[in-house]
């Protein structure tokens, strides 16, 4: 047969459309797998990146050091830091904002950080209901890093075990 008369008869004859049919009806009939959600929970990858949190020492001191380097390596500009010097002579954040509108989740922000300050959590479920509550402050971030500190340092020692 020609290649020509193979076109004609694809053609005319919808073939792709009776392979996308044959497809269609093989699956109509396989067990189908559905999650009801709020009730049951599919498996999170350990490599998950969540909501941003901002962590602290055991003394309670901040370990954001202001170097901005997780500002420097976003690839969509979400993060926004300003430093000022504190009476001891170290430099701290007097802002720390990540749009989270803005940012893409990549991780880079994490990975750059010396001092392990700025971390993405397992935490998904959280939405906003009003204008500007996208923008993550640096009192928001802490906040987030102090509630769920057990479950961050437990990450981060089972994610050492891996490396």
């Amino acid at each position: 047969m020609s290649s020509m008369t193979r076109s004609f008869f694809k053609t005319y004859f919808l073939w792709e459309l009776l392979q996308g049919l044959r497809l269609t009806f093989r699956n109509l009939w396989v067990r189908k797998f559905t999650v009801a959600y709020p009730e049951e929970k599919t498996p999170q990858s350990p490599r998950f990146r969540g909501l941003h949190a901002l962590r602290r020492y055991a003394n309670g001191e901040e370990r954001c050091i202001a170097c901005k380097l997780c500002e420097a390596v976003c690839p969509a500009l979400a993060i926004t830091i300003e430093s000022s010097t504190g009476p001891d002579g170290t430099r701290r954040t007097s802002r720390y904002d990540i749009d989270l509108f803005k940012c893409i989740y990549c991780g880079f922000c994490e990975e750059a950080c010396p001092v392990d300050a700025i971390v993405e959590t397992r935490i998904h479920e959280y939405h906003m209901e009003r204008r500007g509550e996208n923008i993550m402050s640096k009192d928001k971030l802490l906040a987030v890093g102090d509630r769920y500190e057990a479950m961050i340092a437990a990450d981060k020692a089972a994610d050492a075990r891996y490396r």
